[in-house]
């Protein structure tokens, strides 16, 4: 009696067949119960006695993607011992790929947000940078979405080479028509890893300079001396000669100074010793040489040259101000005078001289 009723059939199959399925499937999700257990304990364990993100990573990876995978697999298995008929076996064969798919972009996506949050960015060590790298993520994204939508329907039997063909085709036409914004995009991520200049760098392009506020995907900003903002494409930027003056180990200085042609030679050569002993006293300060030069058209031109160990434009210019003082206050006391724009007219008298006859 028991045979017989195990043996009638309903929907094309008996339900004996229906029975060996629903236990494939209790199994399964029993199996896969005893598992998650057994392995999260393992990983709580190893995470309580060496602290990793790692093993944070992995046990919510395990209980947000793989489980509900194997889940599937399971209810999967036990209808395949089923026989279904043609549409319901097309029907859960395209659930089961659709599940499949689903499940391993949210692990893929999981992994790429943990690279990007506890490594990447711990690598890059600067906070600054944080919200150019995180404008890579949706690219990536994208990327990822669409092989899995190639995936996708390349099981579910469309012909998957036609529609690759196709968007190749349209890949090229939207890549020509937008040259500029792929020129600006690629050249954002130049400036993301090769590091030419960072936030808060003070820069100069051309006849144009101000201190880096925002680097974007299509373009950077910067903040001018004069307060305006400044907006390049980033395309412009990697295509010109850009001068970083943030990573300035120190500056060098060079200006003149113009004496009378009237002052004595003694005293002219004195003072490179002048100049030398006065940036020798300022800290900060390194004297690298001072010369006369060239005759000028109403002065003695020396030439001097020197280096501020400080990249700081303010301290450069202090330091500036303090040797022109210094300067100043020491040719006075030797009665050195410097010289300005000055005009000697020297006149002949011609004696003797009568016009010529007309």
């Amino acid at each position: 009696m028991f045979q017989q009723l195990l043996e009638r059939t309903y929907f094309g199959n008996s339900l004996l067949n229906y029975l060996t399925a629903a236990i494939v499937v209790v199994v399964g999700i029993l199996t896969i119960m005893i598992i998650k257990t057994v392995v999260v304990r393992r990983l709580k364990k190893v995470s309580e006695s060496r602290p990793s993100h790692l093993t944070d990573f992995l046990v919510q990876t395990l209980s947000k993607s793989l489980v509900p995978l194997l889940f599937v697999g399971a209810f999967y298995m036990g209808l395949s011992s089923l026989t279904l008929g043609t549409t319901l076996s097309k029907l859960v064969n395209v659930l089961g790929i659709v599940f499949l798919t689903i499940l391993t972009i949210r692990f893929l996506i999981a992994a790429l947000d943990h690279a990007f949050e506890k490594y990447w960015l711990k690598m890059i060590g600067d906070p600054k940078r944080e919200s150019s790298i995180r404008a890579i993520r949706p690219v990536l994204l994208v990327i990822v979405w669409g092989f899995a939508l190639v995936f996708l329907l390349d099981n579910l039997g469309f012909k998957i080479s036609a529609v690759v063909v196709g968007l190749g085709i349209g890949g090229i036409a939207v890549a020509l028509a937008a040259q500029a914004i792929l020129g600006d995009l690629f050249s954002h991520f130049v400036i993301l890893f090769d590091k030419p200049f960072e936030l808060g760098d003070f820069i100069i392009v051309g006849e144009r300079m101000g201190t880096v506020e925002h680097v974007g995907i299509k373009t950077t900003r910067i903040r001018s001396v004069g307060g305006e903002q400044l907006i390049f494409s980033n395309k412009d930027l990697t295509d010109s000669r850009l001068r970083n003056f943030k990573r300035m180990e120190r500056r060098r200085g060079v200006f003149k100074i113009g004496v009378t042609y009237e002052t004595a030679q003694q005293k002219l050569q004195e003072i490179p010793e002048i100049i030398k002993e006065t940036i020798g006293k300022i800290e900060d300060a390194q004297f690298d040489r001072a010369h006369f030069s060239v005759y000028g058209d109403f002065s003695l031109i020396f030439e001097v040259v020197y280096y501020v160990n400080n990249p700081d434009y303010l301290r450069y210019m202090d330091i500036q101000q303090r040797i022109n003082l210094e300067i100043k206050e020491e040719f006075d006391k030797r009665q050195i005078e410097f010289a300005y724009p000055t005009q000697t007219l020297y006149l002949s008298s011609l004696q003797g001289s009568s016009p010529e006859p007309s």
